[in-house]
């Protein structure tokens, strides 16, 4: 039971800061914090992420990229060009590791306001701490584990990260309901999305990249991130761009 329990915290502990810090606020600036705040997300993704740590200025710059090229040979993560999704997701960490390495070009308007803070970057990109999270991760389950197949989630908690990427950028791209026309693929893979906490609303998100709320065009749809962020705007902790907010689903 103690490892299924880890796996949630480490499911949803780290698909918030993904979702939150990195998607939300790093590549849509959908809401504001200070910079002081900026930086406890820096550390608090690293800590929820712990060996799949991903750059939230990376992240930012190839999400932004994944809208403007959507579905196209230029799209960091579309599953029209590969034969499976490990292959589209080894594809997305070639694009994503030249962008931490600065090994490619990247035009102006998609690093723009992108948050990053290279020198933590370094540090908790690196094997060393990739390695040491990797090592507690086995040390937990070491303590945990009450029966050999909980050992089978252990590669679950090592790649976290790229799971809840695959999840969106393959199949929300392939099954699921559509509320709005759009150029590309996207579609709602859940009709209630307790799983990815609002990512799986896919396509309301491609329909108003900048929009806080995921969810909301129907009454299902509840984007539990929003609820959380609405929370943390009563504290004053981010301010929400509500400009983007309004939003009516366009019958098909």
């Amino acid at each position: 039971m103690g490892v299924i329990v880890l796996i949630i915290i480490l499911w949803y502990s780290g698909l918030f800061f993904q979702s939150f810090f990195l998607h939300r606020y790093a590549a849509h600036r959908s809401f504001e914090m200070s910079k002081v705040t900026e930086k406890i997300c820096f550390i608090l993704t690293w800590v929820t992420q712990g060996s799949n740590y991903l750059s939230a200025y990376a992240y930012g710059v190839m999400h932004r990229m994944h809208h403007a090229f959507a579905d196209t040979e230029q799209d960091p993560h579309s599953p029209k060009y590969d034969a499976n999704a490990i292959a589209m997701m080894w594809r997305t960490w070639k694009k994503y590791a030249a962008i931490v390495r600065d090994k490619v070009q990247i035009d102006e308007k998609f690093t723009k306001n992108v948050p990053q803070w290279k020198g933590f970057d370094k540090f908790a990109s690196s094997w060393g701490s990739r390695l040491g999270w990797g090592a507690a991760y086995v040390v937990l389950f070491y303590f945990l584990a009450t029966a050999w197949w909980q050992w089978l989630l252990l590669p679950v908690a090592f790649l976290m990260a790229p799971i809840h990427g695959m999840i969106i950028n393959w199949f929300a791209h392939k099954y699921g309901y559509t509320n709005f026309k759009v150029d590309d693929t996207s579609k709602n893979l859940f009709h209630f999305d307790w799983l990815m906490m609002g990512e799986a609303y896919h396509n309301n998100h491609h329909k108003h990249g900048g929009r806080p709320n995921f969810g909301g065009v129907r009454w299902h749809e509840i984007d539990v991130t929003y609820v959380i962020m609405l929370l943390l705007e009563k504290l004053r902790i981010i301010k929400l761009n509500r400009v983007a907010i309004p939003v009516k689903r366009e019958r098909r």
